[in-house]
């Protein structure tokens, strides 16, 4: 089991729940990387730092992953056992408009971390890819195995492209490297730019919220805690050199019943403005999870229906301290 690690994106929605999670057993030592960019405010990102140091004390340094020689510096500090990569730039839409932005984020920062961990040793790889490499694959539920060439978006691209070089550094330099692919996380801290959270919002200010297409598209949300226990699974996991998981909730939801849900729960009604379908977007992500459940013991426990009640009461939490 690794204790010491490095979390490249820790101060972001998942990155976050990871480090309080792993600070909640005393034996990990925890070193976070983060630009604190501006995708969206860098405050949120600051108060999420806040709140892990509620769990315990970590190393923090304020570092873009393109940038090899300040990565460099936070290796020649530390002698990891294991690096989480979760930074990058996210969202399929923003990437069509900053497609270089996105490969030199997430292809260019990827691979400095790849090389950093065959420079100093790193045992363990541990990446966070996307559903979205899937594409527009008409085969669902989709599975690990299967192909990857339909991609739509930069975003997804740049996924797919973070997979192979993984495959490829634990092939040369024996790295064992793991590859998750989230499906449409959710909950407490889940970025404002995110559906759930941005519908929330605008729902709460009585403004209209854009629905794309006639709201028959499907996402298979996955609940943070969820998402948490099959990151610290992979952690654990060390069974093989390379492997690729789906961690995702094996559900699918359609937009339309998610606005319901949020209705429901926020005891308000949507404002809904009607909108063409967007370039990138796909039609249905929906994981099968059969390989995670055999050699993870991966086991979502939140339904949509139990996630949303939880994630609106974090929402007005912390809409309240706002004001």
């Amino acid at each position: 089991m690794a204790n010491n690690i490095l979390i490249t994106g820790g101060a972001g929605f998942i990155g976050s729940h990871l480090a309080e999670s792993l600070l909640r057993d005393t034996d990990w030592k925890i070193t976070i990387v983060d630009d604190l960019n501006d995708f969206y405010s860098p405050e949120i990102k600051r108060a999420n730092l806040d709140e892990i140091r509620r769990s315990g004390d970590f190393q923090f340094f304020e570092t873009d992953i393109r940038n090899f020689d300040s990565l460099k510096s936070v290796f020649d500090e530390t002698e990891f056992d294991c690096i989480v990569h979760l930074a990058a730039r996210a969202g399929v839409r923003p990437s069509l408009s900053h497609p270089r932005l996105y490969a030199e984020t997430n292809i260019t920062g990827t691979l400095n971390l790849l090389e950093l961990a065959r420079d100093y040793e790193v045992p363990q790889f541990v990446f966070g890819s996307s559903s979205s490499v899937y594409g527009v694959n008409e085969k669902v539920p989709f599975a690990e195995d299967d192909r990857i060439h339909q991609t739509i978006s930069p975003y997804a691209a740049t996924k797919a492209a973070g997979e192979l070089l993984c495959h490829t550094y634990s092939h040369l330099f024996k790295i064992q490297c793991i590859c998750l692919r989230f499906f449409t996380v959710y909950g407490a801290r889940q970025r404002p730019d995110l559906a759930i959270h941005k519908f929330a919002r605008l729902i709460t200010e009585g403004k209209p919220i854009q629905l794309f297409g006639d709201g028959t598209t499907r996402r298979d949300y996955t609940y943070i805690d969820d998402i948490i226990s099959g990151v610290r699974a992979a952690i654990d996991y060390d069974a093989s050199a390379y492997e690729i998981f789906n961690l995702g909730e094996s559900e699918t939801t359609e937009l339309s019943r998610l606005i319901e849900l949020l209705e429901q729960n926020l005891d308000m009604k949507a404002v809904v403005d009607r909108q063409p379908m967007q370039p990138g977007d796909v039609p249905v992500t929906y994981a099968d999870i059969s390989k995670a459940k055999r050699l993870l013991k991966y086991n979502p426990q939140t339904k949509i229906e139990d996630g949303i009640p939880k994630f609106v009461e974090w929402f007005r939490n912390a809409e309240a301290r706002t004001k």
